[in-house]
């Protein structure tokens, strides 16, 4: 891998996690020692990550990492609500689906793994791929390639939820149980007010106050 690619997976995964804070200020520097390599690489990697809305640079002083704002929270959560919404009505129109439901079970689980070994990232990962099964089950290969532009947005801020709340993990899993078993019974009505209620939970966490 290229040294300027190196730079950005490394700095850019550390703000995803919060290892690099919203409101922390970084340095190419800081970057390059870390990395063992010279600060050129680095500075490529932050223009790059610039461009994603992930930093804001400063020349001689660094780059400010990007906090995740209200309006941004709760434009991902309008446009997560409409898109799974969209994917639950098409699929439970088909009627119960135990086989969705199975796939589901399997990434509850490895969340609890996660949850009990304390790995934030890891549990963050997999739940990004607990809601892309059904969305993906509904067919639309567009609306899967619109979920898919939230990736990065998606994984910070369920980092961001665990962070403001150590009990928030315990809470997506006992949602996303809830879930799970009105998609496999067919429960149309019950798994649109779980989604519902679900990320609503993440967005209250994340507004201030």
């Amino acid at each position: 891998m290229a040294a300027k690619d190196r730079a950005y997976e490394f700095t850019k995964g550390r703000v995803l996690d919060s290892t690099f804070a919203g409101g922390d200020l970084i340095t190419e520097g800081e970057v390059a020692s870390a990395l063992g390599m010279s600060r050129t690489p680095v500075r490529e990697a932050f223009l790059r990550l610039e461009g994603e809305g992930l930093l804001r640079l400063y020349p001689k002083r660094g780059a400010l990492v990007v906090p995740v704002s209200v309006g941004e929270v709760e434009a991902v959560m309008e446009t997560r609500m409409l898109v799974e919404r969209f994917a639950l009505d098409k699929v439970l129109a088909r009627g119960p689906a135990p086989a969705i439901a199975d796939e589901m079970d399997a990434r509850i689980a490895l969340q609890e793994a996660h949850e009990a070994a304390g790995d934030a990232d890891g549990f963050a990962a997999v739940d990004r791929e607990f809601h892309t099964i059904f969305l993906t089950a509904a067919g639309n290969p567009i609306v899967a390639e619109l979920y898919d532009t939230l990736r990065d947005r998606q994984q910070r801020m369920i980092i961001t939820s665990l962070l403001i709340d150590a009990e928030r993990s315990a809470s997506i899993l006992v949602e996303h149980r809830a879930l799970t078993e009105a998609i496999r019974s067919g429960d149309l009505e019950g798994a649109q007010t779980v989604l519902a209620a679900h990320l609503r939970g993440t967005l209250d966490l994340l507004r201030p106050g």
